[in-house]
């Protein structure tokens, strides 16, 4: 399995999230108090790099066309698009994957830290009487919420410093997803439109994730609200409108009030391990007739036994294993990466005392890099194993095929991808 680290936000397409900051590639993982906060400027647009000033002063002529045709007033398009030209960094991001990624539990080690733990629990304290009325108005739990906030932006301290304007407008002229910048572009402008904030001070990521708790422009239009009452739907300036957005989201995504989000679990010998995946759902009694139980000891909670629930194994069968519950997926959808989902679960579990893993992680073993991963693709197909395009994504077909590979040779069908699983087929 790939770790998809918090990359931001494609939840609108994804789950990716599925999320998540995610790339993971906004920087939620910051410890708290690694960034101090600085007012934020604009950056200088520099000329481009990637394309002459012609030719994207003729893609910025037909873009205002379309902009004009969803209703973009001329005076909002000149003033948020004057003097912008193509970032080079945006295009360098967009276009090159990382070869190497952290194994989950170096991940989960920076999400869960200490100083991050401590941090939230103060602010939970802070802001109890928003916390309570934001759990009246949408069901969600006060601890997930705040958890997304410090992942997504350490609390507000980083929140990215990249014009999202200029972003866009790069990736709509020269990225690998054309639709995708030109669709949030013009998000972009109608929020300017609006008068929630202005073009200096939408700042946030290269793909043009923004605000505190990192939303993209459309995710942005169809969740923000403006929970102060102000007039304005702030998630770079305002608290409340900030966890007002998110918990929103959250609530329209699926939420269930009241519900866990999953279970650290112990599996029996003889497990099959097949059944772990994502796909497969049972409700919880189901799962406990086949062998699982809590790692703690205790009893499933009587309001989950009928709930459909998943098999999450993050490190394969040689790691602990989490049986997850809708909420978990519900955290899918606001950004679809499970070690993001994984760390938002946990970190809500630590601000209550609790979310320490009581399975050891498999430290011999490694992530595959992108080449390597690419490389097991190809020897699969190889072997017969079809899953599709050699692309270095570990996706559901892939998973199929290393499942399938794995029983042939007599190992555990985790679906796993590992350093030795690698050597074992080159060998073979």
């Amino acid at each position: 399995m790939t770790i998809a680290y918090p990359r931001r936000r494609f939840v609108q397409l994804a789950a990716g999230a599925t999320v998540t900051l995610f790339g993971l590639l906004l920087s939620g993982c910051a410890d708290a108090g690694t960034h101090v906060r600085v007012p934020e400027t604009r950056k200088p647009m520099a000329p481009p790099v990637n394309a002459d000033n012609q030719r994207f002063a003729d893609w910025l002529t037909e873009f205002r066309i379309e902009a004009m045709k969803e209703g973009i007033k001329p005076q909002t398009f000149n003033r948020a698009l004057a003097g912008v030209a193509p970032d080079d960094s945006v295009v360098a991001a967009d276009q090159n994957q990382p070869e190497f990624v952290k194994p989950v539990w170096e991940y989960l080690k920076g999400a869960l830290s200490e100083k991050r733990v401590e941090r939230g629990r103060a602010l939970l304290a802070e802001n109890k009487y928003l916390l309570d009325r934001l759990e009246k108005a949408y069901g969600v739990d006060r601890h997930v919420i705040v958890s997304i906030w410090g992942l997504e932006s350490n609390f507000g301290d980083f929140m990215g410093t990249q014009s999202v304007v200029r972003s866009l407008a790069t990736l709509g002229f020269e990225g690998r997803r054309p639709t995708y910048g030109r669709t949030q572009l013009i998000a972009a402008l109608k929020i300017i439109e609006a008068g929630d904030v202005q073009p200096e001070e939408m700042l946030g990521s290269w793909a043009g994730a923004m605000g505190q708790t990192q939303f993209i422009p459309t995710t942005y239009l169809a969740h923000a609200v403006d929970f102060d009452g102000d007039g304005r739907r702030d998630i770079w300036h305002s608290t409340a409108d900030t966890l007002g957005s998110t918990a929103q989201y959250l609530s329209v995504s699926g939420w269930e009030a009241g519900g866990n989000w999953g279970y650290e679990v112990t599996m029996p010998s003889g497990f099959d391990y097949a059944l772990s995946d994502m796909s497969v759902t049972k409700s919880v009694g189901e799962w406990s007739k086949l062998g699982l139980k809590r790692a703690d000891g205790r009893a499933f909670a009587a309001t989950d036994t009928q709930s459909g629930a998943s098999l999450f194994l993050p490190a394969g069968h040689k790691g602990p294993a989490f049986l997850v519950l809708k909420n978990f997926k519900t955290i899918l959808v606001y950004n679809n990466s499970t070690s993001y989902a994984l760390a938002v679960s946990l970190l809500a579990d630590r601000f209550r005392g609790a979310g320490e893993i009581r399975g050891q992680w498999p430290l011999d073993e490694r992530p595959l890099t992108r080449t390597e991963r690419e490389e097991l693709q190809a020897l699969l197909t190889a072997k017969g194993y079809d899953h599709g395009k050699a692309d270095g994504i570990i996706g559901f077909n892939t998973r199929k095929a290393i499942r399938s590979y794995q029983a042939s040779v007599g190992l555990p069908p985790d679906g796993y991808p590992t350093s030795s699983l690698l050597e074992k087929m080159r060998s073979k």
